[in-house]
């Protein structure tokens, strides 16, 4: 048996870990669609990748019995499923599918709670931009994600029913492409937003009309269903009820099959809580413990962990969940409403309609992704947003997974270049403090964007996770093989599809690697970078194939309100400066994108001589650091590639959170070699008494604990 140096060291290791990931989702089971399922993952994830996999046949084979029992055992004692159906509601035309399929009762009553909520006055025009009238739906209860492992003639199947906010609730057809409006109260709209810092959980108020209801199972006779707002209960002769609330209701054997409407006309009106009797109680509990047993079983037995290993993990782990919930909590499990007319609306809802044509057997206009051409500068997050709602259901958990992995990237990359102090110390800056406002750049921005629904922090997060198989995890360089280069081109790529942007930040990446590779006649390197990064074309292979052009990327990049500053506008700029008239204006826009583009994430001109100190120790590095490690100075080249583009481009701050993030991580390494050194001896007294404060001592000591932890 292998020493647990030589084991961690084993090119296999990656292998067994992603098995034993595997087999943990596997045991939590598809779809992962509430915190408590992925904070299970999440803890079984962390100790996987924190410690050694074990290369015993024995230990995976009963893992793998561990999991095929407890599968086995969930089946049996699987909780009967609610058959639940919600969709908004907008009165159409006559012969409308919500008129045509919902129960006349039923659609008359929405009609008039909609009528009195919104009456003639105060709706929008048809056919205005934005407007809602003829967004009516096309099917009686929307589509859910959650359905395509558990279908249902309804949306979808659940196990329990006990919810206050629809956010919560996960309807996924708020997000509907259809449902782009831009109409605001008292209109019908879409949501409204608290802006008080510490409502994070009630961040967002869906304000659309929409209505729920659940068919009442045989299992759930004798237990309860209790109420705010109002519903609509099935009674004997297929007539609805309505009942005010609050109140509850006994579920007597006559109930059982018949349909309960929710209505949710007015906003923040509707909650329900069904209340089983004890068998489905037990059964419940009863799963819940399988679950917890499977993947607990399959921790024991493959991982070996010392638990001091597990302290940084979760310490930026919690810190980073806690940034989330301050600005925008149900990014933590919840399906917020994206704003009209953003980006988010639009690749979530082309991501459901991709999933609806795959399941549909369409794969070519699955592939097709809404467009024949594209046009949006993230071409690659629509069909993440497919994956992502076929592994987490309706949920945004899988991008919050890629966010959540942020402050580890940073800390591998600090600590590539960096001692171990340095590296936590950075990484822990970065995830809590928002000091990269005023430079660099900070885990809320990422995690802000994210929760929007926006392909830039996805493409950041695949260009830094690129970096670590590109330059190596330790100072002694990358690996020089086939597989790390092939896995750090693909993810560059994956950058790209997500957003453009970042290609000529991943350009001379992939370049400077390809030339040291060439020198030292690496073969099988090179031959990966090339491999890899081939995905790339992806883009301008769907461009000609369903729009018969050929465009690399996407079409926007040469749209106006994005290349604000092309070169002719430059060279309009200098015409005016020879013939001294500056009445076209061109050189005022090349004078103002400058300072525009040092701004940085917190587009201020208070900011930019912090941020131009920023990028001159970011050139001193690349062009005169002699004394640095030659990956940091192509990270340098990178991260000038990256600002470069801010001279041509739209200065909006996430396009360049990527420029700044390399920017840091290059100041930093130089602070961290020559500019604290150069401070000490021109200032020795100053900084031995700070370094004495008590404030600075207890910090010391938190980041020797730490050292000591995750070394």
């Amino acid at each position: 048996m292998t020493s647990s140096r030589m084991e961690s060291a084993s090119p296999s290791t990656g292998w067994r870990k992603t098995g034993a990931l595997i087999l943990v989702v596997v045991a939590v089971g598809l779809p992962i669609n509430n915190i408590a399922a992925y904070l299970l993952a999440l803890i079984a994830t962390v100790a996987i990748f924190s410690g050694e996999i074990s290369s015993r046949a024995i230990a995976w084979l009963a893992a793998a019995a561990i999991v095929s029992v407890a599968a086995a055992g969930l089946w049996l004692f699987a909780p009967p499923r609610i058959a639940e159906g919600h969709n908004v509601f907008l009165p159409g035309p006559a012969g409308g599918v919500s008129q045509r399929d919902l129960p006349a009762d039923v659609y008359r009553h929405l009609e008039d709670e909609f009528n009195a909520q919104y009456p003639p006055d105060v709706r929008c025009r048809p056919g205005t931009a934005g407007c809602w009238q003829g967004s009516q739906p096309d099917r009686t209860y929307a589509f859910s994600a959650d359905s395509i492992l558990h279908p249902s003639d309804l949306s979808r199947t659940v196990t329990a029913i006990d919810f206050s906010d629809p956010v919560w609730l996960r309807l996924g057809f708020i997000n509907e492409q259809r449902y782009n409006w831009y109409t605001a109260a008292p209109d019908v709209h879409r949501a409204d937003r608290d802006k008080r810092f510490w409502m994070g959980p009630r961040r967002w108020h869906l304000t659309m009309p929409w209505f729920e209801v659940i068919r009442l199972p045989s299992a759930f006779t004798s237990g309860e269903l209790c109420w705010r707002g109002e519903v609509m209960w099935e009674e004997a002769d297929q007539h609805f009820t309505a009942l005010p609330g609050p109140q509850c209701r006994a579920i007597a054997p006559a109930d059982a099959g018949h349909r309960v409407f929710g209505i949710a006309i007015k906003p923040d009106t509707l909650a329900m809580r069904l209340t089983p009797p004890w068998p489905p109680r037990l059964w419940r509990l009863a799963w819940s413990a399988l679950t917890l047993a499977a993947v607990g079983g399959v921790v024991v037995a493959l991982v070996r962990c010392e638990p001091r290993r597990l302290i940084l993990p979760f310490i930026l782990i919690g810190l980073s969940a806690l940034v989330i919930a301050i600005d925008d909590a149900s990014f933590l499990g919840g399906h917020r409403p994206f704003d009209g007319g953003d980006d988010g609306l639009f690749y979530d809802g082309v991501g459901r309609m991709i999933i609806q044509k795959f399941l549909a057997g369409d794969i070519y206009g699955a592939l097709e992704g809404g467009e024949k051409v594209f046009y949006f500068g993230g071409p690659g997050l629509r069909y993440f947003r497919a994956l992502e709602h076929i592994v987490f259901g309706e949920s945004y958990l899988g991008y919050l997974s890629l966010v959540l992995l942020l402050p580890f990237l940073t800390y591998a990359l600090a600590r590539r270049f960096l001692s171990a102090r340095w590296a936590i110390a950075v990484a822990l800056i970065f995830t809590a403090v928002p000091i990269g406002h005023l430079f660099g750049t900070t885990f809320v921005d990422y995690a802000k964007w994210a929760a929007r629904g926006f392909a830039d922090p996805a493409a950041y997060f695949f260009f830094v996770a690129a970096l670590l198989p590109l330059v190596g995890t330790t100072r002694a360089g990358p690996v020089q093989g086939f597989a790390p280069a092939l896995f750090s081109a693909f993810l560059f790529a994956l950058a790209i599809f997500m957003k453009p942007i970042v290609a000529p930040a991943a350009a001379v990446m992939l370049a400077g690697a390809g030339l040291a590779a060439l020198v030292a006649r690496h073969w099988r390197r090179v031959a990966g970078l090339c491999v890899g990064f081939v995905p790339v074309l992806s883009m301008a292979l769907h461009n000609w194939v369903y729009g018969h052009v050929f465009v690399p990327f996407s079409t926007n990049a040469t749209h106006p309100k994005v290349l604000v500053m092309p070169p002719s506008a430059y060279l309009a700029a200098s015409r005016e400066v020879l013939a001294w008239n500056f009445s076209g204006g061109y050189f005022a826009r090349a004078v103002h994108q400058f300072p525009d583009s040092l701004s940085g994430p917190a587009e201020s001109y208070a900011t930019a001589p912090l941020n131009a100190v920023g990028i001159v120790i970011l050139v001193y590095v690349v062009v005169r650091g002699r004394q640095f490690d030659p990956w940091l100075r192509l990270i340098g080249a990178a991260a000038l590639a990256q600002h470069m583009v801010a001279l041509f481009y739209a200065t909006s701050a996430r396009y360049y959170f990527l420029a700044w993030f390399l920017t840091m991580l290059v100041v930093v390494a130089w602070l961290g070699q020559v500019g604290i050194g150069w401070i000490e001896r021109r200032y020795p007294q100053a900084c031995k008494h700070i370094a004495a404060t008590p404030m600075m001592q207890r910090l010391a000591s938190g980041l020797s604990l730490l050292e000591h932890a995750a070394v």
